[in-house]
């Protein structure tokens, strides 16, 4: 008698297991960031790519399969359409960021986890993927003193105080489908949530017995969005291809619960702040929008298969269009380059484990949607990377760690604006398997 019996890895279920476990973590973490330019918009924007795809540049629309692994580039879903293996990718990140102004000097770290992704084969030639990731981070913490008065004998110095804190994350689901040889079409559906919290203060220095105002607003972010990708692969050779794609992300709103407080304090002789003394406003569960503005991604690719690949990718968005609260926030739109690569010296290599490493290199380039002191606030990086393989002990399953660098900088030190200069670290582990196998035993 003939019989189906499938069954599953008891090793990859306590995988999935610790997948979803970080999931649940991921969906309630915070990341903290140190960055004065995450005040504006909704902070500090983070593409949706993973480390493997970041330390090329971040080059990721026109990319299908970078190598006999499969990858997940949520970036583009029509490239999910390539995963034949489930595939999972969990990831953390770090940043060692210093801020520049022409006479001060200041370090921070932060650290958090990045992103836990998944897709499952569907069809030969169809394939689903959920995951979580950021979306934006905000962080920051500064003053600004100045003199208050109208003569010089009637002045105070007060400081103007800011900051802020939280992100939006998101969690998405996507499919990917090839039709025919060479085009394929997928679409992610998206879920954006998090809190948006901002304060200002006016406090007066030298003058303990004098009121403080402070003004808190925290915007609760959520909704859905959808973002969709095309991609078409023309063959230049035997094993040579060029990849073509476009993909983008759609206008829409997402729902906004705003809560505000206005309160005045004092500060005791030690510069601590006693309880407020009054709450001048208040503002609890306010129903709003935000509306998101258009973005679209273009990009190509070539690759020799599981040998080399090279491309770039060009963004642009109409960040213009941003209003929070129903107000515009008065930003620019966006634009943005990425060049970048990938070489395998020999993948069937058997005593050379460097052969068998992959080896990425890239740069980014993004004016951002900030303008300030009627200065381009713009972005660049070099990147780098390795995709290091990892001992399988059987033949359907393929383990590999990557590793991502990002050398960059942020604003300038012209006009008294400040420099952010990073060093963003990006590590994930990568699983390629078949979870479910069917056997057939007479």
């Amino acid at each position: 008698m003939k019989f189906l019996h499938y069954k599953m890895n008891n090793k990859l279920k306590y995988v999935y297991v610790a997948c979803l476990l970080a999931l649940s973590a991921g969906a309630n973490a915070q990341t903290t960031v140190q960055s004065p330019y995450s005040k504006f918009g909704l902070g500090n924007l983070r593409n949706s790519v993973l480390p493997q795809q970041r330390a090329m540049g971040g080059i990721s629309t026109g990319v299908f399969r970078s190598s006999y692994i499969n990858n997940i580039n949520m970036q583009n879903p029509a490239s999910y359409a390539g995963i034949g293996l489930t595939t999972l990718d969990i990831g953390a990140s770090g940043s060692l960021t210093t801020l520049k102004t022409n006479s001060l000097s200041e370090k921070n770290f932060n650290s958090s986890l990045s992103h836990v992704a998944m897709a499952f084969p569907v069809t030969l030639k169809s394939a689903l993927s959920i995951g979580i990731l950021p979306y934006s981070d905000l962080g920051y913490d500064f003053k600004n003193t100045v003199n208050i008065g109208n003569s010089t004998d009637n002045t105070k110095a007060a400081d103007y105080i800011y900051n802020g804190e939280g992100g939006l994350s998101k969690a998405y689901l996507g499919y990917g489908m090839q039709f025919g040889d060479h085009f394929r079409l997928g679409a992610n559906v998206e879920y954006l949530f998090g809190n948006l919290i901002q304060s200002r203060a006016t406090e007066f220095v030298d003058d303990p017995g004098t009121f403080n105002s402070r003004q808190q607003t925290k915007n609760s972010v959520y909704g859905f969005n959808f973002s969709y990708g095309a991609q078409y692969d023309f063959r230049l050779g035997n094993k040579t291809s060029l990849v073509v794609g476009y993909s983008g992300s759609s206008s829409n709103k997402l729902n906004s619960e705003l809560s505000e407080y206005t309160m005045i304090y004092s500060k005791d002789s030690q510069g601590n702040a006693n309880s407020a003394f009054d709450t001048l406003a208040v503002v609890e569960g306010e129903k709003t929008k935000i509306n998101l503005p258009l973005v679209h991604n273009f990009g190509f690719s070539i690759q020799k298969e599981n040998k080399w690949l090279v491309g770039a990718d060009y963004r642009m968005g109409k960040w213009s269009k941003l209003a929070i609260n129903n107000v515009n926030q008065n930003l620019q739109d966006t634009y943005g380059f990425s060049v970048g690569g990938q070489f395998t010296p020999d993948l069937s290599a058997i005593n050379g484990y460097f052969k068998r490493v992959d080896y990425r290199l890239g740069f980014t380039y993004d004016k951002t949607y900030i303008q300030m002191n009627s200065q381009d606030i713009k972005q660049t990086a070099i990147t780098f990377g390795l995709g290091l393989p990892l001992s399988s002990y059987a033949r359907s399953s393929f383990y590999k760690m990557n590793i991502a660098a990002e050398v960059g900088r942020r604003g300038s030190l012209n006009n008294g604006l400040i420099q952010e200069r990073y060093v963003n670290f990006h590590l994930s582990f990568m699983l390629n398997d078949k979870w479910f196998q069917r056997f057939r035993f007479d």
